[in-house]
C-alpha cells in the first residue's frame, strides 16, 4: 500500500480509538461500581439500543472479512456461512432470549445453577464460557493482524504481532474501565459504521454491474477459474464424503452455536424485561439479515472485480478481500478515491474487531469473576470484589488471546469462529436447554453435559487437520491428525447432549422438581426475575 493509504487509514483508526476511549472514560466517571452496573450496564438499555449492540457483537471480523473472503475464493460454498450465521437467530429468538433473561442475572451459569448445586455447575459452565470466548477472541485477533499487515504493505510478521498486542491492550482498557455500559455504546457506534460501510460498498458493486446481479455472478464465475462450478455446491465441501460431513458439521455448529455464545447471552441481561430481550432480538435479526445479504454481494464482487488469485495472493485465507475490493471500487491503488475508500473500510473493519473483542472479553471476565472466583471463594466474594477480579481477569484473558492470535494468524477468521461455535454448541447449548426444559435434569447431568461437550470438541480439534497433518495447519511440520473433519460439531454436539442424559439417569441424587417448577414459572412469566 502507498503512504497515503497508510496515513489516512491510521488517522481514521486513531479517530475511532479516540472516540471509543472518550466513551469509556465518560462512562467510567458516571458509574457507581456495582456488579449490576459492570456486568449488565444497570439493565437500562432500550430494545432498539440493545438490538444494535447485539448486531454489533455478532457482526464480527468473521462476518465482514472472513465470509466475504470465503465467497470470493469458494463461491457458493463460502455463502453457506452467511446462511448458517443468520438461521441461528431463530433458535435464539424462539428458545433462548426471553427464558434466559427471566432466569439469570449475568451469565449462563446463573440459569443452570437456579435449580442445581451451585459450585460444581458454576465451575463447569464458567470454564466452558471462558474457553469459547478465548477461541472467539483469537479469530478477531487474526482479523486485526491480517488487516494491518495489508495496510502496512505486506505480510510483515512484526506488524501483525504488534497489531494483535495493541488490540489486546485496548480491549482490556475498554472492559476494565467502562464495563458493560461503555462496551454497549461502542457496539452501537460500530454497528452503525459497519452497516453504512457495507451499504456503500454494496451499492458501488451493483453500480459497477449496472444493477444486474446475474452479470455479477457470471463475471465472478468467469474470473474464478472454475466456471459454473463456482456458483454450485461442492467447490470446498463437495470433494468426498469427508468434505460433505465437514459441511454438515459446520452447519450444525453455526446454527446451534449462537445460542451458547457467552457474549450474546450476556446481552439479554442489559434490558429491563424479557419482553425487551425478545424485541432486542427482532431488531438484531433485521440488522444482521440485511448485513449478511450484503456480504454475498461483496464476496462475489471481490471475486469478479479483484479476482480470487489477487485475494489469495494478499492473504491465503481470503481475509483481505473486502479492503482490496474497496481499493478497486474507489478507482485503484494510485487514485484518491481508492485511497479514501480503502482507508474508510479498513478503519470500519478495525472498529469491528475492537468492539467485538471488548464484548467477548467482558463476558469471559464476568464468567471468571461471577462463576469461577465466586464459587471457589463464596464466603469472601462480595459484589465489589467480584468486579475487581473481573478487571484482573480481563487482563489475563487478553494475554492468552494475544498468544493464540499470534499462533493462528494464517487461518481464515470465519473458519476460526466456526470452531468457537462448535464448542459453544457442544458444551453450553445442551446444558442450557436441559436446564430450561427437562424436569428430571440433575447436577451430575449438568456437569457431565458441559464437560461431555467441551472436552471432546477441544480434543477433536487438536486431532484434526486444523492443527497438524496438512500444509495449511497450525503445525504443518508434524502429523498427529487422527480425526478427519475440520469442524468437530457433528460428533461433539451429540456427545454433549448424550453426556447430559447419561449423567442424569445414572445420578443417585433425585432432581429437585420444586425448583424446576419455580424455574419454569419464572422463565415463562418473569415472576421473580431480577
Amino acid at each position: 500500500m502507498t503512504g497515503e493509504h497508510q496515513t489516512l487509514a491510521l488517522l481514521l483508526f486513531g479517530v475511532f480509538v479516540a472516540v471509543t476511549l472518550a466513551i469509556t472514560t465518560w462512562v467510567s466517571r458516571n458509574r457507581h461500581g456495582s456488579a449490576e452496573e459492570f456486568y449488565a450496564g444497570g439493565r437500562l438499555f432500550s430494545p432498539m439500543e440493545n438490538g444494535f449492540a447485539i448486531a454489533g457483537d455478532y457482526m464480527s471480523a468473521a462476518s465482514f472479512l472472513g465470509i466475504s473472503g470465503l465467497i470470493a475464493l469458494f463461491g457458493y460454498d463460502g455463502l453457506l456461512y452467511s446462511v448458517g450465521f443468520l438461521v441461528a437467530w431463530l433458535v435464539v429468538l424462539f428458545l433462548v432470549a426471553e427464558l434466559v433473561r427471566n432466569c439469570g442475572r449475568f451469565t449462563l451459569a446463573d440459569v443452570v445453577a437456579a435449580r442445581m448445586r451451585e459450585r460444581p455447575v458454576r465451575i463447569a459452565a464458567g470454564t466452558s464460557s471462558v474457553t469459547v470466548s478465548v477461541l472467539y477472541l483469537v479469530a478477531q485477533m487474526v482479523g486485526a493482524g491480517s488487516l494491518v499487515a495489508l495496510l502496512l504493505g505486506g505480510t510483515s510478521g512484526s506488524a501483525q504481532a504488534w497489531t494483535v498486542i495493541g488490540v489486546g491492550a485496548l480491549m482490556v482498557i475498554y472492559v476494565s474501565l467502562g464495563g458493560m455500559r461503555a462496551t454497549t455504546w461502542i457496539q452501537i457506534v460500530k454497528a452503525v459504521l459497519l452497516m453504512c460501510g457495507a451499504i456503500a460498498l454494496t451499492v458501488l458493486v451493483l453500480v459497477r454491474f449496472h444493477g444486474d446481479f446475474n452479470q455479477l455472478l457470471r463475471s465472478a464465475a468467469d474470473r474464478s477459474g472454475h466456471g459454473s462450478q463456482f456458483l454450485a455446491p461442492g467447490l470446498k465441501y463437495g470433494g468426498d464424503w469427508t468434505a460433505r460431513l465437514d459441511f454438515i458439521s459446520l452447519g450444525l455448529a453455526l446454527v446451534l452455536g449462537t445460542a451458547g455464545l457467552p457474549h450474546i447471552l450476556s446481552r439479554f441481561y442489559t434490558v429491563p424485561t424479557a419482553r425487551a430481550a425478545r424485541r432486542s432480538v427482532v431488531w438484531s435479526i433485521g440488522l444482521i439479515g440485511g448485513f449478511y445479504l450484503m456480504t454475498i454481494v461483496l464476496g462475489f464482487g471481490a471475486a469478479a472485480i479483484v479476482g480470487p488469485d489477487a485475494v489469495r495472493g494478499s492473504n491465503a485465507a481470503g481475509n483481505t478481500a473486502v479492503p482490496l475490493l474497496a481499493l478497486d471500487l474507489g478507482g485503484g491503488a494510485d487514485s484518491t478515491g481508492g485511497t479514501v475508500l480503502f482507508a474508510i473500510v479498513a478503519a470500519i473493519a478495525f472498529a469491528t474487531i475492537l468492539a467485538v473483542v471488548a464484548g467477548i472479553t467482558l463476558a469471559s471476565s464476568a464468567s471468571v469473576a461471577h462463576d469461577l472466583y465466586a464459587s471457589l471463594r463464596r464466603k469472601h466474594a462480595k459484589p465489589r470484589s467480584e468486579v475487581a477480579v473481573a478487571r484482573v481477569a480481563a487482563a489475563g484473558i487478553g494475554v492468552v488471546a494475544i498468544g493464540l492470535g499470534l499462533l493462528a494468524r494464517d487461518l481464515n477468521v470465519a473458519f476460526l469462529v466456526g470452531l468457537a461455535f462448535a464448542v459453544a454448541a457442544s458444551a453450553n447449548l445442551p446444558v442450557l436447554l436441559y436446564s430450561l426444559f427437562w424436569r428430571h435434569f440433575t447436577t451430575r447431568g449438568a456437569v457431565w453435559s458441559v464437560y461431555g461437550g467441551l472436552v471432546p470438541s477441544l480434543a477433536l480439534v487438536l486431532l484434526s487437520p486444523v492443527v497438524s497433518g496438512s500444509p495449511s495447519s497450525l503445525f504443518p511440520g508434524v502429523d498427529f491428525q487422527y480425526f478427519p473433519l475440520e469442524n468437530p460439531g457433528l460428533v461433539s454436539i451429540p456427545l454433549g447432549f448424550l453426556a447430559g442424559w447419561l449423567g442424569t439417569v445414572t445420578s443417585s441424587e433425585p432432581a429437585d422438581e420444586a425448583k424446576h417448577a419455580e424455574t419454569e414459572v419464572r422463565s415463562l412469566t418473569g415472576a421473580g426475575a431480577v
